[in-house]
Parts: structure tokens; C-alpha cells; sequence
């Protein structure tokens, strides 16, 4: 087990890091900021010279890729870091220096038994991309085919499994420290990123996920999935069909190949809306640099190691959410939020209505290129202290995917409205689910497992109830009250009188 002084001494190191780039002064000013960490911070930054505008993502960079992938978290919890810090946490690059060609090629034998050359006929040495978990290298198949070759880096492991076991401990000091601190909950927070990190360090559950997020859009054939590889995919390494295609990123070259730059937002909105109310499972890591402009105006998408998951509840709740700040039924969106138990049950629903009255209204008098969900949602996070609304991890994931994908649309095309390009869509998926076609089709679905557990609970009874056996019925017997006698005086008193009650019987018995 890591001892304290040892995540301290992380902590402080880290601490040195984020005082060179000025990362620390926004948690010293912040009032809400526990003492300990204000002073813990106030130790890191003695001496170092800061820069006049803080840089949080060169500094979380400057770290090494597990503060790379924290700062990506972090990058969602505006509420947690500031709005200041968030915003500039968005522009993380997750790139990094290639592992030699060499290392590459001895995980890969690592990985599957044999030596690579027995799947692949080729593979480039120059990798296509170097991130902080992994690199990609495009390579040709033993049967001929062109396919991405994702590559876990040798150690990334223990990197990520030290860091985070700091940040669990961190989280945890800080949680105790205010009210406040437990309101956000740090600890849920590091918990999310751990499971976020763990599955992502997996490269068959990112098959396994992108294979899922496939199926589901099929209903979208403008947005392309790669196929997976299954053959020459392990836990460590990844294959792929490769994605000849224009980054969304390369606004220009989209521009020259004839692309419909408003066609491809509209299918980006749509696909991610698709995607996250109707199936629930989400790309969760849609920025630029993971989408591609093919031919016939469709998008595809690679990188799946970060997904996000939302119930049906939860969805029908988001649902009812969105299309009340559409509509600006803002009395709806606040019984929601107390349903859904986002609010306690103390506060007033009339209160939180009009609360939420003051962060929407103003974005709609602006201009449609104006209105942002990166607006909403920071307005809504500015309210979350006064109304005692802890955190939501399930729902973090989704924020900052919407703010990304609104982000690649306003590029393709500046007067795109998310709003406007969600209303429909939401609007139908509403009244097919909440409509009074679905409802009866809820009940039926409903009654009819409940007969088809009728049996089962038959036999439960059966079980806790069986039948008599060969003994015959016991007669009945007369009701007699039982009389409790507890301890204490009492109980020592009726033992007294029934001793002298014994002894006078048998001394009248001798004396006949």
C-alpha cells in the first residue's frame, strides 16, 4: 500500500508543474477552496515563476498521460475547476513522442504469440498517431486489406495505476475537508475516471464497443463505424479498417473536395442524438481529430475507448429536459429535475423554475450562431451551489460530449443551431416513448411479465408454505394470555412471592 507521504510528495511534484503555468492561482482565489489545499498549494508554487495567463492544459501536458486524461475529465467539471480552467482544459492534445518502431513490434509479438508478420504483409514504421495510451500504425493485412493497427503503450499500465491511485487518495482528504468539497464529489469523480481509464486500457472492450455502437447505428447509415478485426485484435492491440477520409478538423480541404459542410453538421447532430437519447449508448470522445468527412457526405468515426451509458430513465428524463429549455417550459424542466431527484426535496420547484428562467432566457433573444448548450450547461452549473445539487457522474460524460460535438458542428457551420436540429428529433422520440401509443405498450409489456412470473412466485410460496405432512392436525387449543415478566425489580419480586408461595404449601401439606 502507497503510504501518504509518498502521494504527497506526488502531489507536490505535480504541484510544481501546475505552478509553472500558473495553474494554481485560480484555486488559491477561489474562496470555496478547503485551507489545507490552499496552503498545500501555496508550498508547490514557492520560488516558481508563473506566467501572467495561466496555461492548465500545457501544465496537466507537461505531466505525463495520466494528467493528460484527468485534464480531459476535468475538462467537464467546470463547476470543479472553474469555467476559466474547463475552457481551456478543452484544447488537451492527447499526443506524445512514438515509442521506437522496435518496442512496437515486440508488444505486438508480446500480444499475440507471434511475430507480426504472420498477420500483417506490411506495416509503417512512422506511426499515424501517438497518444498518451497508445499509438497507430497503418499496415496491410496478410489477405491484402488496409487496416489501423492501435498499439498499447509498454508500461502505460503501472503509469496510470500510480497516478490514479494518488488521485483516489487526494479525492479522498479533500472530500472531508467542507461541505462544499463533499457536494462535488471528488472521490465519485476520480472513481468515474478510473473506470473510464481501466476501460479504455482495454483495447477488446473498445472492439466489443464499437462493434455495439454499429449495430445501434443503423438507423444512421451517413455515420460509418470501422469494422473490427477480430482476428489480429487482442487486449493490447487493435485492428481496424482503415478510414481513408478528410478530418473534420480541415475545414479547408472539406471546402475543396465539394463536401456540404451544413449536411455534415446536421448528420453529426443527429447521429449523436441518435446515439445518446434513443440508444443510450454513446461516443463519448467526439472531438475533430476522431471524425471524417467520406464520400456521399457521411462521417466517420474511430476511437471508441471512451463510451458513455445512460438508462432509460435517465434518457426519457434528459429527453424531457431539452426539449423544455427548447421550448422554454421551464416549470417542466424543474419538476423534472426533481423527480429525478437531481434537486432536494426541500427546495421549492417554483424557485428552481425561475432559476432556470434566468439561464435560459437570455440565449434566446441571441442570434443562432450565439446560442450555445456550452452556455446552458455553464449557466446551470452556476446555479447547482444554491440548490444543493450534488453531482451526476452518469450524466459528465454526456456534457461534455455535447459541448463537443456543438463545438465540431459551429465549425462545419457557424449559423447551426443545436437547438433547432435537436427539436425534432427529440420532439418524435418524446411522444414515441412517452406517447400514448407507448404507454399502453409499456403497460402490456408490463402485465405480461408479471403473468409469466405468476409460476415462480407460485412455486416461492409453495416453498415458504408446504403442505402438511403424515402428522394429523393438532386439535385446537384454548388461548391462554402469556404473561411477560421482564427483569429487574419486578422480576426479582414475582421469584420472592413465588418462593414463599412454595414454601407455604409444604408446610401446610406436613402440618395435616
Amino acid at each position: 500500500m502507497t503510504t501518504s507521504v509518498t502521494h504527497l510528495w506526488r502531489l507536490l511534484k505535480w504541484g510544481r508543474t501546475l505552478a509553472r503555468h500558473g495553474a494554481l492561482r485560480g484555486i488559491e482565489r477561489d474562496p470555496n477552496t478547503p485551507a489545507p489545499v490552499r496552503r498545500l498549494a501555496r508550498v508547490a508554487r514557492f520560488g516558481a515563476r508563473q506566467p501572467a495567463k495561466p496555461a492548465y492544459a500545457d501544465a496537466f501536458q507537461a505531466i505525463g498521460p495520466a494528467a493528460i486524461k484527468l485534464g480531459q475529465t476535468l475538462a467537464t467539471r467546470p463547476d470543479l475547476v472553474g469555467e476559466e480552467a474547463a475552457h481551456d482544459l478543452l484544447r488537451l492534445q492527447d499526443q506524445l513522442p512514438p515509442v521506437p518502431f522496435e518496442t512496437i513490434c515486440a508488444a505486438m509479438e508480446a500480444s499475440f504469440g507471434r511475430p507480426p508478420s504472420a498477420l500483417f504483409s506490411r506495416i509503417e514504421e512512422m506511426p499515424v498517431g501517438a497518444a498518451s495510451i497508445a499509438q497507430v500504425h497503418r499496415a496491410i493485412t496478410t489477405d491484402g486489406r488496409q487496416v489501423a493497427v492501435k498499439v498499447l503503450r509498454p508500461g502505460v499500465e503501472d503509469d496510470f495505476t500510480r497516478a490514479i491511485d494518488t488521485y483516489q487518495w487526494a479525492a479522498a482528504q479533500v472530500e472531508g475537508m467542507s461541505r462544499e468539497a463533499a457536494r462535488l464529489r471528488p472521490r465519485l469523480t476520480v472513481e468515474n475516471f478510473r473506470r473510464w481509464t481501466l476501460r479504455e486500457l482495454n483495447f477488446r472492450r473498445e472492439a466489443a464497443s464499437a462493434s455495439e455502437l454499429a449495430e445501434g447505428m443503423t438507423a444512421e447509415p451517413d455515420f460509418v463505424v470501422p469494422q473490427i478485426d477480430w482476428q489480429r485484435s487482442t487486449a493490447k492491440v487493435l485492428t481496424v479498417e482503415w478510414i481513408d477520409g478528410i478530418k473534420l478538423s480541415n475545414r479547408q480541404a472539406l471546402v475543396d473536395a465539394g463536401y456540404d459542410l451544413p449536411r455534415l453538421a446536421q448528420t453529426l447532430v443527429r447521429a449523436f442524438l441518435r446515439q445518446a437519447i434513443a440508444d443510450g449508448f454513446f461516443h463519448a470522445d467526439m472531438h475533430q481529430g476522431n471524425l471524417f468527412a467520406l464520400p456521399g457526405n457521411k462521417i466517420a468515426a474511430i476511437d471508441f475507448g471512451i463510451m458513455g451509458r445512460i438508462d432509460r430513465r435517465a434518457r426519457v428524463w434528459l429527453a424531457e429536459i431539452l426539449y423544455g429549455l427548447i421550448t422554454g417550459n421551464y416549470k417542466r424542466v424543474a419538476e423534472i429535475h426533481f423527480e429525478a431527484g437531481y434537486v432536494p426535496a426541500h427546495h421549492n420547484v417554483a424557485e428552481f423554475a425561475t432559476a432556470l428562467r434566468a439561464v435560459g432566457e437570455p440565449m434566446r433573444g441571441l442570434p443562432v450562431k450565439d446560442m450555445s448548450i456550452g452556455m446552458m450547461l455553464d449557466g446551470l452549473f452556476s446555479i447547482t451551489r444554491d440548490f444543493d445539487m450534488v453531482t451526476q457522474p452518469h450524466l459528465l460524460l454526456l456534457q461534455k460530449t455535447m459541448v463537443m460535438v456543438e463545438g465540431v458542428a459551429t465549425s462545419l457551420d457557424p449559423n447551426i443551431n443545436l437547438w433547432d436540429s435537436a427539436a425534432p428529433f427529440v420532439r418524435e422520440w418524446i411522444r414515441t416513448e412517452l406517447g400514448p401509443e407507448a404507454y399502453v405498450a409499456d403497460r402490456l409489456i408490463q402485465d405480461v411479465r408479471t403473468l409469466a412470473r405468476l409460476p415462480e412466485l407460485v412455486r416461492r410460496i409453495e416453498a415458504r408454505y408446504p403442505a402438511p405432512g403424515g402428522e394429523p392436525p393438532a386439535p385446537p387449543l384454548k388461548e391462554i394470555e402469556v404473561v411477560r415478566i421482564g427483569g429487574g425489580w419486578r422480576y426479582a419480586l414475582v421469584a420472592a412471592l413465588s418462593g414463599a408461595a412454595g414454601v407455604a404449601a409444604t408446610l401446610a401439606a406436613l402440618l395435616r
